[in-house]
């Protein structure tokens, strides 16, 4: 009765969502990373669909709260828009400070209006193939939520992951006993302790999904975190609406100190209960993860997109376009993408993050920026390009239009390929089809828009003596950047 009282007010999930999946690079990129990709070969949806699509029949499931960042703002509302999920709100962090602030100003959130649901915080980037023992599992732990207990899930583990946080828990976990309080965590520890772990059934890993009434979370951060709590509700209320988002002011939220939920919180409380998860959980964090979830052959190698291999073993290769090819290899990876090809051995993938930061700092634009950029009103590829020209294949969404502009370097020739363009030159309005082009000057007031209900593609000719994205100057945009 205690639980169904409870549920009236609802369960809210929190869906982090603000990761830039640096060892998943070269497909995941800080502009696009990787839980807005396709990387589950069970379906065709991205992990944050996939994420959302799961908790359907959950008892009196209330609209989601997601949280990322200003740049993927307009990625996150199309691929809801695409599944058909309403959400509570959108959450922008100016900043990314780690997972206590981002839950800190999503518990807040929640009880606007006086409610104090059950939330169920997420990570976006999971794969799950049981639903029915994943809505099990959360259906237990809500016995223990609705009494204040701050619950994590913990997975049996399988192998002595090195990727992975512990907990450690009083009681043994087993089939019979799925649920225990917690009496520590590890964070990553070496292989001759997981090797110890695995053999312990006091100790799971850590699938960093929790379930907790929002007060609850809140009053732990005072007592543990006061600082966190203190500037998450000072940014949340001088927070501005722009459009279906919610943008947390910077000023305030950049003091916020940069630490996880688990050691601002789940380290240090009394409350914490961890309940048995074995619904076939996996971080999809790193080639090596995808690469074990991946249906292999009787060579032991996984393949994706267009490859062939001869005379290779436990290996993964992945193309996005061109034909890879394998010959005489033995525990290898080898991503290709358009724009940057990752090979590298198997034993050594789990430093792919640290290679990832070296190319950052030394400012390889392939670290945040793919051939493919999206946009709010939909997105564009760059094919090629030379010091005063570039190509670029642009794709405008149904019912959608850039914004009024102008550039001071560079002129434009659209030619449409599919579709019908409106274009907006200064004050004269023309009307493309296919195998119609037009010319826009250097310095003229502009605005591209599809008023139809199919996709529109133009390929864009750009000439100047700078192309850069930020050579644009807008007028009116609808979508208030």
């Amino acid at each position: 009765m205690v639980i169904d009282s409870l549920l009236k007010i609802g369960i809210t999930p929190v869906v982090l969502s603000g990761g830039s999946g640096s060892r998943l690079w070269p497909l995941s990129r800080s502009s696009f990373p990787k839980q807005y990709l396709n990387l589950d070969t069970d379906n065709s949806n991205s992990l944050l669909q996939n994420t959302i699509i799961r908790l359907k029949g959950i008892r009196n499931l209330q609209p989601p709260i997601i949280i990322c960042n200003d740049e993927q703002r307009f990625i996150v509302a199309d691929q809801m828009k695409a599944i058909n999920v309403d959400l509570k709100s959108i959450l922008l962090e100016p900043i990314s400070k780690n997972t206590a602030p981002a839950i800190a100003i999503a518990s807040l959130e929640s009880m606007k209006n006086n409610c104090d649901p059950i939330l169920l915080i997420l990570s976006s980037d999971h794969k799950i193939k049981n639903t029915n023992e994943f809505h099990k599992a959360i259906e237990e732990g809500l016995r223990f939520a609705v009494e204040g207990d701050i619950v994590t899930f913990g997975i049996a583990p399988k192998t002595p992951e090195l990727g992975y946080g512990y907990i450690e828990s009083y009681d043994k976990i087993s089939s019979q006993k799925r649920a225990s309080k917690i009496k520590g965590f590890i964070e990553k520890p070496n292989l001759e302790l997981a090797n110890k772990l695995i053999k312990d059934q006091h100790y799971s890993w850590n699938s960093g999904m929790f379930l907790a009434k929002a007060s609850t979370i809140i009053s732990e951060m005072e007592k543990y975190e006061p600082k966190i709590i203190n500037i998450c509700r000072r940014a949340l209320q001088k927070s501005t609406k722009d459009l279906d988002f919610i943008r947390i002011d910077k000023n305030i939220f950049q003091e916020c100190p940069n630490v996880s939920i688990d050691i601002a919180v789940m380290e240090k409380t009394n409350l914490g209960t961890v309940i048995s998860l074995d619904a076939g959980w996996n971080d999809l964090g790193s080639w090596k993860s995808i690469w074990e979830t991946s249906n292999a052959d009787n060579n032991l190698n996984t393949l994706q997109g267009k490859t062939f291999v001869k005379d290779v073993r436990n290996s993964f290769f992945r193309s996005d376009t061109r034909l890879l090819v394998g010959l005489g290899l033995d525990n290898i990876a080898v991503i290709d993408t358009e724009d940057a090809l990752l090979v590298a051995n198997k034993d050594s993938i789990n430093s792919l993050k640290e290679l990832v930061k070296e190319l950052s700092e030394k400012n390889y634009p392939e670290v945040k920026l793919n051939k493919k950029v999206h946009r709010p009103w939909g997105n564009f590829t760059s094919f090629i390009e030379g010091p005063l020209w570039q190509v670029k294949r642009l794709e405008i969404n149904p019912y959608q239009s850039l914004s009024l502009q102008l550039h001071r370097y560079r002129s434009e020739h659209w030619i449409v390929v599919k579709g019908t363009a409106k274009v907006q030159i200064e004050n004269e309005i023309s009307i493309l089809k296919v195998n119609e082009s037009i010319y826009v000057p250097m310095g003229a007031k502009h605005r591209l828009s599809n008023e139809c209900e199919s996709i529109l593609i133009l390929i864009e000719v750009q000439t100047g003596t700078y192309l850069g994205e930020d050579d644009i100057i807008r007028f009116q945009d609808k979508y208030k950047r």
